[in-house]
């Protein structure tokens, strides 16, 4: 195993105090940390992390190490990256490799330092750890009992190779959980990338035309969150059903090339390569802000826009301007990767508290069914679904009532 790649290690104890922040807002996490530390679950076993390398995620580390597990993280994304939390994990005395922004070879190489440590359970946010483990490091794939995918984007990956009937190891789709996309997707990507697009360009949304690409769960809740502050919203979408429910939701319809000409802020958030090219820059309004919400740096084309323009420049702090031969200037928030992490501090704590509880949990049910898990996809188990429910009930000072018994026999027969 390598060592540690910490740049800032004076910071650990500040990386340590937002740890310890998220902590204190993360209870269901902690319920299962202290079950963890108990029951000790994951002793003797190696688990490697790659993730958006932040407060929240490092807490989720943690966690895995406090059920027993020699733990190695690095960072998803260059740019979500936060230093302070790195040293803070190396002082905890987990494995960590990533520095903020880190060049593509370095991520790479980061990576590969992450699986040195021969898991057997992979925690992956987008799928870089699955594919590197399938196309470079195949030697390893013997020692990996599954892996818990995160992202919209890590899913689609995983089911095509089950389709292809090229996946080597289980993967859990925490995405596809109930828990995950319903909190996670909605809530946390409505709220934290409008606090990305706010607090970094620091203009008004009411009033704006903000046009949305992709109505999925993550589409949904930014369309949600942009009505709510006032924005005149259009959506783009190629699913109809989507589109219809776009429809019902009170929001404007239309096709991408009508949409671009009226945007004052544009979204991506389809986790798809190159929705945004060429032909769609030269209609766009002078002053238009472009962000990505999806998943990797490539929903906008970011070549075409690059030879398009006559002029580059800083305007502000994360945003990047590119002035056409009209003089029209594009504004780019974060450099085309996740607007919520490149430019804000991503989710809530407490939205992430659900997910990664999925997270930890899919992992315990990796080792605990090792035997009968078969190379495929697997949906989180129900039962895991409605526990991380029940506990964020719990750790909200919520209860509910439950039916009785008659009841629940009504409802499970056909002669009444």
């Amino acid at each position: 195993v390598q060592n540690n790649i910490v740049v800032a290690p004076q910071l650990a104890e500040q990386g340590k105090q937002k740890i310890e922040w998220v902590k204190r807002n993360m209870p269901i996490l902690q319920q299962i940390e202290d079950d963890f530390r108990e029951q000790q679950f994951f002793r003797g076993l190696r688990v490697s992390v790659c993730i958006h390398l932040e407060a929240k995620t490092a807490y989720l580390a943690q966690v895995f190490a406090a059920g027993g597990a020699e733990v190695a993280v690095t960072g998803s994304n260059p740019h979500s990256t936060k230093d302070d939390v790195v040293a803070a994990l190396a002082e905890d005395g987990l494995h960590v490799y990533a520095r903020y922004g880190a060049t593509p070879e370095e991520m790479q190489q980061y990576m590969n330092y992450a699986l040195d440590l021969r898991p057997n359970i992979v925690i992956d946010d987008g799928g870089d750890l699955v594919e590197l483990l399938h196309n470079e490091r195949q030697q390893l794939l013997p020692e990996v009992w599954g892996a818990c995918e995160e992202t919209t984007t890590g899913v689609l990956r995983a089911k095509a190779r089950a389709k292809a009937g090229v996946l080597e190891f289980p993967v859990i789709l925490i995405n596809d959980a109930r828990c995950k996309y319903l909190f996670d997707n909605f809530h946390g990507t409505g709220q934290s990338v409008w606090d990305g697009v706010m607090r970094t360009t620091n203009l008004v949304i009411s009033g704006k035309t903000v046009v949305i690409i992709g109505y999925g769960w993550c589409g949904k809740g930014c369309a949600e969150r942009a009505k709510g502050l006032g924005a005149n919203v259009i959506v783009c979408e190629v699913d109809p059903i989507k589109a219809a429910d776009a429809l019902m939701h009170g929001l404007r319809v239309m096709p991408l090339q009508a949409a671009v000409i009226q945007a004052d802020i544009l979204l991506t958030v389809t986790g798809g390569k190159h929705v945004i090219r060429r032909e769609h820059y030269s209609r766009m309004k002078d002053g238009v802000i472009l962000a990505n919400a999806g998943h990797f740096k490539v929903e906008f084309d970011l070549e075409a826009l690059q030879n398009l323009a006559v002029e580059q420049k800083e305007m502000r702090h994360n945003i990047s301007g590119f002035r056409m031969a009209d003089g029209r200037w594009l504004n780019l928030l974060g450099g085309g990767d996740l607007v919520n992490i490149a430019c804000a501090d991503g989710h809530p704590a407490e939205i992430m508290d659900t997910s990664f509880a999925l997270q930890a949990l899919s992992g315990k049910y990796v080792v605990q069914n090792r035997a009968a898990l078969r190379k495929d996809v697997y949906r989180v188990p129900d039962e895991i679904d409605e526990e991380v429910a029940r506990l964020k009930l719990k750790g909200s000072g919520v209860s509910i009532d439950e039916l009785l018994p008659q009841q629940k026999a009504y409802l499970e027969s056909w002669e009444e």
